[in-house]
């Protein structure tokens, strides 16, 4: 699942939660309360709407689609700061006491919201607006595709992106301006990740309009255009993209390039920059949503990697490969039997056939699925090379449906070895599911569904790889294989990412430590190691979160004996939507204690 733009998460609310429904009358006084809160969260999502409109078109709310605020203009931030401490304030005016459960969970999400953006703000991270993986020039590219969230169904439509894109341009010209004054205070990318940046932006500065991403929808006209509207928006967005685009993508290129590429950090961990240990430490709370230190995290992950280790051993000894691990490792990469296809549709067909082959039995561990569709795509070319296998989420609606992306660069390359647990991952029941019945929940205030903490979300989709035997898949010993590669790769990159960013590891070091303990291919491997190098701690919160969801259900097998039900205890999990570790755990152990 791919971090959304921003330089401060900005959370994002719906209406007020539904009171539930009781046959006594509340007090008068209560029912004055949850009025009052729930108009504050209107309040709080409205605003958050306002600040970040991009977000609001993704949730499928298309009010503000023409709009672009700057998020590294003064002004942005100075509105995004008072915004947080404005609403922190307000909650604490509501008593825990006045609050019901539902309450006072969300009080305690929201305060983390708040104190978590604000705190942000103590690290420069406005001199890092572009990197190859996670900034808003990516997703800017993909709502220009028109195949993505921004709609492009009515002229209105073709005219708000064109209003849009002056925004966007305002924000390319500050993020070089940001970096040039990142250069001088000592904050810039390594130049490892430079390196791929530019041909992301090289690849929009091609003058044939035709063969222009950003020209893309002029060539899809909905059949009801008239030929007057054609005309004046071919006009008017080949003007844009020629005289606006064009060049202010090859200014950027041409410093990134040349000035920036000559400034570029030697160095591969955050450490590298001035305050770096104290980022990487807020880094490892937000997307973790724990306590927990650097050296914590990567003893963790030496651990994790040396009980994995021994499982893979034992496959390897299935099959009847002699040698040792670090061979079956090659030998797996390099197995022709798992690279059978020749065309990328048939990459998307196998990953169908997945499905179909699990769909009889994910009724015995889920008794409430979302109605959002669901489909798989390849990823765009203009950021296929570089780009990991990803979920987007459908709306909030149900209109768009929810995506699992995924990379086909060279489909006579592609190994198959990991495919089902990367679907279950991906798509059901892991980010599909997850975020999907988030969305659809009518008891949920809207900031709660549009919520993303990697710890639970990337933690319940590892989690829910584990699910494969019970869903009918890994009868083939590769793809079980494929899953404790899976789930070796988040063990690594506890012991990789940490390494990098508090060890002093080098960009070398991460690599071939993960090309020494699982078998990811070279190239997949660099791509990760370079990912993590430019959103330090993200990696850290699927293994983190999924050891906290097996931990639970194992408490809940053991405490409640035959009176567990798997497809409960899904509800569970799944039913507050993203929330941070800790109030997960109080809510299992809350339920564990009430249904014993």
């Amino acid at each position: 699942m791919k971090k959304m733009l921003s330089i401060a998460c900005f959370a994002m609310i719906f209406t007020a939660c539904k009171n539930e429904a009781t046959t006594t009358k509340e007090p008068v006084e209560k029912v004055d309360v949850s009025a009052k809160f729930n108009e504050m969260l209107d309040n709080y999502y409205e605003e958050g709407l306002q600040l970040n409109p991009v977000q609001a078109t993704f949730a499928g709310d298309n009010r503000f689609n023409d709009q672009f605020p700057n998020p590294l203009a003064e002004e942005t931030v100075n509105k995004t700061k008072a915004y947080f401490k404005k609403y922190k304030e307000q909650l604490a005016q509501f008593d825990d006491a006045t609050l019901s459960e539902s309450e006072k969970m969300t009080k305690a999400i929201l305060n983390w919201e708040c104190d978590m953006n604000l705190e942000s703000f103590n690290f420069k991270q406005d001199y890092f607006p572009i990197d190859q993986m996670w900034s808003i020039n990516l997703v800017a590219g993909q709502l220009a595709s028109g195949a993505s969230a921004q709609p492009f169904k009515t002229v209105e439509d073709y005219h708000n992106w064109l209003k849009r894109l002056e925004g966007y341009i305002d924000w390319m010209t500050s993020a070089e301006a940001k970096m040039k004054e990142g250069m001088a205070a000592g904050y810039v990318l390594p130049k490892s990740l430079i390196v791929k940046v530019l041909p992301q932006l090289e690849a929009l500065t091609v003058e044939d309009l035709d063969q222009h991403l950003f020209y893309t929808p002029i060539k899809n006209f909905p059949e009801d255009f008239s030929d007057e509207d054609k005309k004046q928006l071919t006009e008017a967005y080949s003007k844009m993209v020629s005289e606006k685009i064009i060049p202010t993508y090859k200014s950027l290129h041409k410093f990134m390039s040349t000035d920036y590429m000559e400034a570029g950090r030697t160095s591969s961990g955050i450490e590298g920059i001035p305050g770096g240990k104290e980022f990487y430490q807020y880094q490892i709370k937000l997307y973790t949503t724990t306590t927990m230190t650097a050296d914590e995290i990567h003893k963790l992950g030496l651990s994790e990697v040396a009980r994995i280790s021994s499982e893979m051993e034992k496959i390897k000894e299935q099959v009847g490969f002699k040698g040792d691990l670090k061979s079956f490792f090659d030998h797996v990469r390099s197995k022709k039997e798992l690279m059978p296809f020749t065309e990328p549709q048939q990459v998307i067909d196998n990953f169908n056939a997945i499905h179909d082959r699990m769909k009889p039995q994910i009724e015995k561990l889920f008794d409430v699925k979302p109605k959002t569709p669901f489909e798989v795509r390849r990823t765009e070319a203009f950021r296929e090379n570089s780009a990991s296998a990803e979920y987007n989420p459908g709306s909030l609606d149900g209109t768009r449906p929810g995506i699992f992306y995924t990379p086909i660069p060279e489909v006579t390359k592609y190994n198959t070895y990991s495919d089902e647990s990367l679907f279950l991952h991906e798509a059901i029941p892991g980010h599909h599911y997850q975020i999907s019945l988030t969305q659809e929940s009518e008891e949920l205030p809207k900031f709660r569904k549009t919520l993303w903490y990697s710890g639970y979300g990337e933690g319940w989709a590892l989690y829910s790889e584990s699910l494969g035997k019970e869903l009918g898949l890994y009868t083939d010993p590769y793809q079980y294989f494929g899953m404790l590669g899976a789930e070796m790769h988040r063990a690594v990159r506890l012991v990789v990412d940490t390494g990098l960013h508090s060890k002093g590891w080098t960009r070398e070091q991460a690599i071939q430590y993960s090309l020494d303990n699982e078998a990811e291919s070279e190239a997949g491997i660099t791509s990760e190691i370079e990912r993590y190098m430019a959103n330090p701690g993200q990696a850290l919160s699927y293994k983190i979160g999924q050891l906290k969801i097996r931990e639970l259900r194992a408490k809940a097998e053991a405490e409640l004996g035959d009176k567990f039900d798997i497809r409960q205890f899904h509800n569970q999990v799944l039913e507050t939507g993203c929330v941070p570790l800790a109030l997960l755990e109080n809510k299992i152990n809350t339920w564990i204690a009430s249904n014993k």
